[in-house]
């Protein structure tokens, strides 16, 4: 489907995308500070199917209208701000739940909740959004198959190695909350910098202006 050459451009520059700190990275950084490794775990995983959800969209065309329409697009990247904005209060208002962790007094957080706002996060990512509309129509090959199928194909690529990245701040930012998490307070005090990254996270989106261009 794809020639060696074609695809080894695509990955790095898909690397080169990933690895700069975006809507996922910081997400994934305060949601693993705050609520440690299982969370960020989750996080990821939820950012990873809405992710492919955008995959399946561009790949099917629905992108494209998307990307031409100044409204749609403002329309997800105010929601998706504004819900990074709502995540990061929440964080701080209860950031005394993960200091209570120490002693067994914080309530269980339900997984299916932490996917589903990760899932949130990641459907509504503009960052991804610009880069699967920007960049995957350049390594098509409209004599190599079916467009579509090489869309996902290199979507779900990005979508990979996104998750392996994440995964390893999951466990950095993870490492550095149970140091902190040694004493109530300065987990308390984490949670409250996990909710202030997404907060300032999705201040940063609302004045973001960049429009995807299409190819």
């Amino acid at each position: 489907m794809f020639s060696a050459d074609t695809l080894a451009t695509f990955i790095v520059a898909a690397f080169v995308m990933v690895v700069i700190p975006g809507p996922t990275v910081l997400f994934t950084i305060g949601r693993a500070m705050a609520l440690g490794r299982a969370g960020g775990f989750l996080s990821i995983l939820g950012t990873a199917v809405g992710s492919l959800l955008l995959v399946v969209g561009v790949a099917l065309g629905v992108g494209t209208i998307i990307a031409q329409s100044v409204v749609l697009f403002t329309i997800v990247k105010v929601l998706g701000a504004g819900y990074l904005v709502f995540l990061g209060i929440q964080a701080i208002r209860h950031r005394k739940d993960a200091a209570g962790a120490i002693t067994g007094a914080q309530p269980q957080r339900s997984g299916v909740r932490l996917l589903v706002e990760g899932f949130v996060v990641g459907v509504s990512n503009p960052k991804s959004i610009a880069f699967f509309l920007a960049i995957l129509p350049q390594f098509v090959d409209l004599h190599a198959g079916s467009v579509p199928l090489q869309l996902f194909v290199l979507g779900a690529i990005v979508v990979s190695i996104g998750v392996t990245c994440d995964a390893v701040w999951v466990l950095l930012a993870s490492a550095a909350r149970d140091w902190f998490g040694r004493s109530p307070r300065r987990l308390e005090v984490m949670g409250g910098v996990g909710g202030g990254l997404m907060i300032a996270l999705g201040v940063f989106l609302l004045f973001w202006n960049e429009k995807p261009a299409t190819a």
